[in-house]
């Protein structure tokens, strides 16, 4: 299946989806060679939480190739789950995969409504310029009380470094460009699953740290991860010796541990949501409670505008 044209719509486009399509598919060879760790540490983690839930999924779809398929060895051999259908917008990196796939636009997803049990995105969904419209095709295309889990990088990542060349490019050059991608963080993104439609969203990070010898070893770790500059306004200028050295500089001056490796921060945002279904918990109607929260937390209650009482 070939994908719809990923050209930005209008100019108000974050990302040129052709060059993440391109970054992917270079980074596809490398991904082979254990540079996908932070996807397959995602994955681990989704298999995890699918383990936790007492449910068998027939019906599979995993956005997002850059994970190895061993990461769902543990809920496929034990019947929780059918080996998934993966799709991602680079063949490079389906070809990593035996098994069924598609090539697909994240933004344009190609399944009829209500047909999936399960649908995965392990770091999948981060360089989506409609992350709302990619969300509501998601929960559109699952079964009632089907169920999404997602993995994205979060607003932390990379912090050192987008600092380190926010400064050292004011320094050369009197401003700066972007050259880190903008990523959500934990409160947006729960807003947004709700946005979409999804029963009994869940959001939770954390912050993964890796440590490398200089900042040039992590800036060709994060193109091997085929996470490349992809923003549709970025300098596509060379930056010029100069201005790396200096960021080079202060990444060592400002982020190194004492054995002089500098640490680089990724934060996953993990997302759990569910297609509604009528047996799904509902939240109480107010006023419908059968104890004041006073008496079940043993105090007084104070009504509004009253003083509060001293000891």
């Amino acid at each position: 299946m070939t994908a719809p044209s990923s050209k930005p719509i209008n100019d108000m486009a974050v990302f040129d989806r052709d060059r993440v399509r391109a970054n992917r598919d270079r980074a596809a060879s490398f991904m082979m060679d254990g540079h996908n760790f932070l996807h397959n540490h995602a994955m681990a983690v989704l298999a995890d939480r699918i383990m936790d839930v007492k449910r068998t999924f027939d019906t599979v779809i995993q956005i997002g190739a850059g994970p190895s398929i061993d990461a769902l060895d543990t809920p496929i051999q034990s019947g929780r789950m059918a080996s998934p259908f993966i799709a991602d917008l680079s063949t490079g990196l389906l070809n990593n995969h035996s098994g069924p796939r598609v090539q697909m636009d994240e933004e344009f997803l190609p399944f009829a409504p209500e047909t999936l049990d399960l649908i995965l995105a392990p770091l999948g969904l981060h360089a989506v310029n409609d992350l709302p419209g990619a969300l509501l095709q998601i929960r559109k295309s699952l079964k009632p009380d089907g169920l999404f889990l997602g993995a994205m990088l979060g607003g932390e990542t990379l912090y050192e470094l987008r600092a380190c060349l926010q400064d050292a490019e004011m320094t050369v050059r009197g401003g700066i460009s972007p050259r880190i991608a903008p990523f959500a963080d934990k409160p947006q993104m729960g807003g947004l699953l709700q946005r979409a439609g999804f029963a009994l969203p869940v959001v939770d990070s954390e912050i993964i740290t890796v440590t490398y010898s200089d900042m040039f070893a992590l800036m060709r770790d994060i193109r091997k991860m085929g996470e490349g500059n992809a923003i549709a306004r970025r300098d596509t200028r060379n930056p010029g010796r100069t201005m790396m050295m200096e960021a080079a500089k202060l990444y060592a001056e400002r982020f190194a541990d004492p054995d002089g490796r500098i640490r680089a921060s990724f934060e996953i945002i993990y997302l759990i949501g569910w297609s509604p279904h009528d047996s799904q918990q509902k939240p109480l109607r107010p006023g419908s409670a059968k104890i004041r929260l006073a008496d079940a937390l043993s105090t007084k209650e104070i009504g509004a505008g009253e003083p509060t009482p001293t000891s």
